[in-house]
Parts: C-alpha cells; structure tokens; sequence
C-alpha cells in the first residue's frame, strides 16, 4: 500500500495540503530534532534566515551540532562550527573583491573540505556558481570560462597550469584561499538579496558543454520526492564518492549537512579506500556513480570479505545506466541496500528504484517519486500504454531554468524530455531502453544497443561492454561491441557473435567485435561513446 503522505503530494487538492504532507515526509528524516532542544529556536532561525539553500543548511546544523564533524578528507575532520567560519571568511573576502549576485564564480577542485567551503561561500554571496569539470584541459576550460562568462575561478592547486589561460579578471587557488581566510576569519556577511544559481556542466558528448542553471531549489516537495523513497536520516555518515562537481555527487554533498550529517570525501576515487573509509567511519550511505560500484566489486571476494562493510544502510547509485548484472552483483554482496536513482541534470530525480524493486526486476529504474510526472511519449507526443517503447518526460519540482548559453530542453505537455526512450511495465516500474540518439535502423529493424549491452554484461568472460551504431553499406546501420575481457578470460569475436545469436534477434548481433584494454570515460565514468564509433 502506498504511503499516505505521498499520496497527498501527488494528489491534495491544495498547494498547502501538499506543502504540509511534504514537510511531515522530510520531518520522518529528524531535520529538526537537535539534540538540545535549547538549539532549536537557532536552528529555525537559521534556516529562515538563509532559506532553502546551502548556506542555510550548513547555518541550520551548525547551531544544531556545532561541534559535530560536518566533513573528514585526508587532511582531517572539520567541525560545523568550523566550516561555517571558514565559509563566512572566504565570503566576506570574495565580497570584498567585488563578488556578488551578479557575479559568477567557477570552482574547479576535486572532493575535499575546500571544495564545500567554497560552494557555500559563493552562495552566500549570491553569485552563480558554475561547477567546473576536473577533467577538462587548458583549451576546454578556457573556452567554458568565456562562454559562462566567469569573472573569478576557484581551483586546487593542481589545476594551475589548466587555468591560467582562462579569461578570468581573478583566480584562487588553495593557497590564496587559506591566505583570505586568515585575513577575514573574523568577518560574517548577511544573506544575500537573492540566491545565485548553481550552474551545472552537462558532459559535453555532442560538443562543448552547456551550462544548466538551477535557481529554485524545489522547496519542501523537491526535497520529500527523494526522502519518501529514500530512507536517509539525520546525523549519518556519508561517504560521497561521486565528484562534487557534478549534480549527483553535489546533491548529496547539500543532503547529508542539511541532514547535520558527516560528510566523507576522499580527492581522487579508490575502491580499495572507499571500503576502508566505509569501516573506518561506520558509514550508513555509500554515493558512486555505477563504475565506481563496478570497481569496488571488481577487487573480489577476499578484499570484499576483508572489509566491515555491516554499517551500511543504503548504497545509491547513479548518474549513469546500473545494469542489471551491477545490480545483480550488488545486491548479493552487499544485501538488499542498493538504490538506482534515474534522471539528469535538467530534469532532477524522476524515479527511483528500491533494493525491493531491484530485486524483482534487476534493470528497472525504479518507480515515479511523490510531486513528479513522468510520460512516455511516442511521436506525436501523445501517451503510449504500459509495454511500449516511447520518448521519456518528467516534471519535477527541481527542473533546472535553462541552459545558461539560451535554449532548453525539448517540452511536451508540460514536461521535458529526459534524453532517453523507455517503458513503463504493468506494475509502474520503468525501464530504460536507450538514448533518443542510441537507436539504430538496421535492415530496417529498431534496435537499441542497451539490450546488447546488458546480454553481454552477464557472459563470464566480460568485465566491461560498449555497443555503439556505425555505418554499415548491407544494412545501413550495424553494431559495434567494444569489450574488455576479464584476466586470463578466454574470448574471441565468434564467442561474442554466437553469444549475441543464441539469445537475440540475427540483426542484434555485431557486425564488428573489438577488445579493448579499458573503456574510454568521461570525470563522471560515463562511457564516451562517441570515442568508439
């Protein structure tokens, strides 16, 4: 039976109504239960006063547990109270620069305390924050710069060499910033007019990347349509694998310190130390984006073993497909803990798929969460029934305003597309078929490369799998499978072609087999498809 509370998000007849159910929902998460209850009236001020944001979460929870650990990196544990200063600082100095709401401020810094004191200093400023990919090169990130119209960057040290192209009128890196916080540590800024936008990187597959702006932050209902499946609470220890700069890793970076919660960050992804961290620190929630579960999983049974990874509570994963056989692998080494979050960028959550989902249907993406539509659309933009393939649309709360170069992304019946094709089964759980622009016509026949995938995912011998459309002159289209075989795995490209024949349709099986000694990925490990075509 569905949960009461969602019920009325989805369905009161009143905004209030909705509003109300929304709050008892994050309420369940214990946001606003300090431990003394004399902190309270600070907590509620605090957040009133700084607002749905991320200053007002970090505000909120100091008051509540100043001397909590609000973040531990490699160089150590840093308290609320600690952060909060340190953000007011950095703040203070930034304003005094000429820093605010018509500013826009670029961060380029890996997973670590200075990345979450930045983003919390320009917020407070009110300046747009454009989160830069730490993948990019000198060229990139100089273009990116001029076309975000950046006046200031933010960046660890590494990255010297990368911006010191950028047209930028003023750049800061880690020493700098230890330098600024120095010379204000003593100085506060009050909440701005109006809050800066959060600017996003989309990964840039198709060309330069584009800025989608996010001013809103969804409210309560934005925050409840992820907490009602979701079981997150207060005070827990989360280790945030997924990098900070982009919109999976950041969302949960806001969660767990508006949850007045401990934020584990680690600079570069190592399987290996993200157990240890997940046992050092008793951590409740583990953050990856798919690959990263897939590395973990690769170190084997005895690494896996070695590790006490009992604290965990929940496993959430996304920013890219998990497949059936990660969930399926997931789930019987780790227990029923695994979540696969489905959306994007522009469109935020959509669906979400519980460990009890996963279980009955290992591919699924989940089922639609409280205050969001989702559609499948076929080409006329009508609804199609449960079963049949179409174009994917969602309405959320949490929508982004735009991409900041002009443009959105395509809309029907109000909603916006997701970029991806799927299905709904007859018990609501959707399906992800592919991308619009995955699918390929061969011999006149639709065929989507994910189903391939997925086949190929479960044979011994593979550890990693790509299908990708290229030009075919018999068919006009063919697949091409880009495979990295396991150590010592035998496996040659009939294997594959007769693997693909015994369980497909003829014209699913590749035309081209190809072994490959890694698979080629962007900062956020999605597969860049285009490198294999």
């Amino acid at each position: 039976m569905r949960d009461p509370l969602e019920q009325l998000v989805d369905h009161a007849p009143l905004p209030m109504w909705r509003e109300m159910a929304a709050r008892a929902i994050v309420a369940r998460a214990n946001w606003v239960w300090p431990e003394r209850p004399d902190r309270l009236p600070a907590a509620m001020v605090a957040s009133q006063r700084w607002g749905v944001s991320l200053p007002g979460g970090v505000a909120a929870s100091t008051a509540r547990y100043p001397n909590a650990a609000a973040v531990i990196d490699e160089d150590g544990t840093t308290t609320y109270s600690q952060l909060w200063r340190r953000s007011n600082a950095l703040a203070a100095a930034l304003a005094a620069r000429g820093v605010g709401p018509e500013s826009k401020v670029g961060l380029l810094a890996r997973n670590h305390t200075g990345f979450v004191v930045a983003a919390t200093a320009v917020a407070q400023t009110g300046a747009d924050l454009v989160l830069l990919n730490t993948g990019f090169g000198p060229a990139q990130l100089a273009d990116v710069a001029a076309s975000e119209d950046l006046g200031v960057i933010i960046h660890d040290d590494e990255f010297d060499s990368v911006v010191s192209g950028a047209p930028v009128d003023q750049r800061f890196d880690e020493r700098d910033v230890r330098e600024l916080l120095t010379e204000f540590r003593r100085r506060t800024v009050a909440p701005p007019k109006r809050q800066g936008s959060v600017v996003v990187l989309t990964s840039g597959t198709t060309g330069r990347p584009k800025g989608a702006s996010r001013h809103a932050s969804g409210g309560m209902i934005g925050t409840a349509s992820f907490l009602a499946r979701v079981p997150l609470r207060a005070k827990s220890t989360v280790v945030d694998a997924a990098p900070l700069f982009h919109a999976w890793g950041l969302t949960h970076m806001m969660m767990a310190l508006s949850l007045s919660g401990t934020l584990v960050l680690h600079r570069r992804f190592d399987a290996t130390e993200t157990l240890r961290a997940i046992e050092r620190h008793r951590a409740r929630v583990l953050v990856v984006v798919p690959v990263m579960l897939q590395r973990i999983l690769a170190l084997g049974p005895d690494a896996l073993v070695a590790s006490d990874t009992s604290s965990l509570r929940m496993i959430l994963a996304s920013g890219s497909a998990v497949g059936g056989k990660l969930a399926q692998d997931a789930l019987n080494r780790f227990g029923p803990i695994l979540y696969n979050i489905y959306g994007s960028t522009e469109v935020a959550t959509a669906t979400i798929a519980t460990p009890r989902d996963l279980l009955a249907a290992p591919t699924t993406a989940g089922r639609v969460v409280p205050g969001v539509r989702v559609e499948i659309l076929d080409d006329d933009a009508d609804p199609v029934p449960a079963g049949v393939t179409g174009r994917i649309f969602v309405g959320s709360p949490l929508r982004f305003d735009g991409y900041t170069t002009g443009g959105s992304k395509e809309a029907q019946r109000g909603l916006l597309s997701s970029g991806d094709v799927g299905h709904f089964d007859g018990k609501g759980r959707l399906f992800i078929d592919g991308r619009d622009d995955d699918m390929i016509v061969s011999g006149g026949e639709n065929v989507f490369p994910g189903e391939v995938e997925e086949l190929l995912s479960h044979h011994p011998a593979i550890a990693e799998v790509a299908v990708v459309g290229i030009e075919d002159e018999e068919f006009g289209q063919a697949l091409k499978a880009v495979i990295v075989v396991r150590p010592e795995a035998p496996l040659d490209e009939e294997g594959v072609r007769q693997h693909v024949a015994v369980n497909l349709a003829r014209y699913k099986v590749p035309r081209q087999v190809v072994f490959v000694d890694e698979l080629p990925r962007s900062a956020t490990g999605k597969v860049l498809k285009r490198n294999l075509r």
